[in-house]
């Protein structure tokens, strides 16, 4: 591929329309020194200097795809607290559509809090509901995303599960169904709890320990081969088309039909893994909904989750550095 259809690719993100659908988080971080131990248990003193809110889950994987230039809108449910405001804020100052975000008192917005210190996490405290959702909340998202639909049908809708309770089995079944019925290109990043729930999607995004925890394998050879036989249990199963496994410092397997590669990764100096997969479906999703081309679509995401390890804590990819990289390395 030629530095210029590059180019024109990255243009063509901005009139890709890309809805996101699950579990929404807020990530706080607190920084601070590390120079003592407590005289009262044998932990670490942090010196406490500032406070940072970040979005994560699958507000992370909408922040990806509006940084790229996707118009770009999120479905979820958040507690009616600050907790829940503050991240709708956050959303809707990247210019992502929040309008399908539900706001409900039956629950509160998952808040995941990390003390950080030296760029290393000392500790994190979780606050957050992980039963799924009423079967009121339910009808009221799916009715929720039918009327997106008919309003402005988006190109294609990522599931992104956190096992938060968003996601129920019922959910995905019916918006599995809607977006066939409109035509919509549709991606997952499972978790366990509803891995095989997925049926007929489009590509199935997994990383090796999901694989391994979902299907009660234990692989012993990461290699083309066992890879291949991986999506062919996962096909047995779900019934997808594509597979997207990423394999940690091996890289990247897919498989779409007869076509099916290991893509290596490239050395980067590695600061933080959190939020990597969250990037690497958006931009898999992306790119494989304007051109068709997985391969292409494996190489891009596996360029861009490399970058976004390279900073601490959960973070949207540089269009403008992606652009440079994808067209050093695959120009």
């Amino acid at each position: 591929m030629s530095q210029s259809d590059i180019s024109s690719l990255f243009e063509e993100f901005n009139n890709l329309k890309v809805a996101i659908i699950g579990d929404v988080m807020l990530d706080t971080y607190w920084w601070g020194n590390t120079e003592r131990i407590s005289p009262e248990a044998p932990v670490p003193i942090v010196a406490l200097q500032k406070m940072e809110h970040r979005v994560g889950g699958a507000a992370n994987v909408a922040l990806n795809a509006a940084a790229l230039g996707a118009n770009t809108s999120i479905v979820s449910i958040i507690g009616d607290d600050a907790d829940g405001r503050n991240l709708a804020a956050l959303l809707a100052g990247q210019g992502i559509d929040t309008s399908l975000l539900l706001n409900s008192a039956e629950r509160i917005t998952t808040n995941k809090t990390r003390v950080m210190s030296r760029n290393q996490q000392m500790m994190r405290l979780d606050a957050e509901m992980t039963a799924d959702i009423s079967t009121t909340l339910e009808a009221k998202l799916l009715n929720q995303i039918r009327t997106h639909f008919n309003a402005e049908k988006p190109d294609v809708l990522i599931f992104e599960d956190y096992n938060k309770g968003v996601l129920t089995k019922g959910l995905i079944k019916s918006v599995i169904a809607l977006c066939k019925e409109y035509g919509v290109v549709t991606t997952v990043d499972p978790k366990k709890k509803n891995f095989l729930s997925f049926q007929g999607v489009d590509i199935f995004k997994p990383n090796l320990k999901e694989v391994n925890e979902g299907l009660n394998l234990q692989l012993e050879n990461v290699d083309l081969n066992s890879m291949k036989e991986v999506h062919r249990a996962l096909q047995n199963s779900l019934k997808h088309s594509i597979s997207l496994i990423t394999l940690s410092e091996k890289g990247v397997f897919y498989q779409k039909d007869h076509e099916a590669a290991i893509i290596p990764t490239h050395v980067r100096n590695i600061a933080d893994v959190c939020g990597a997969g969250d990037t690497v479906i958006a931009v898999a999703s992306m790119v494989y909904t304007i051109t068709k081309d997985m391969h292409l679509a494996a190489e891009m995401a596996n360029i861009a989750g490399g970058l976004v390890c390279e900073q601490v804590g959960t973070a949207a990819i540089n269009k403008e550095l992606l652009l440079k990289e994808s067209q050093l390395l695959l120009g």
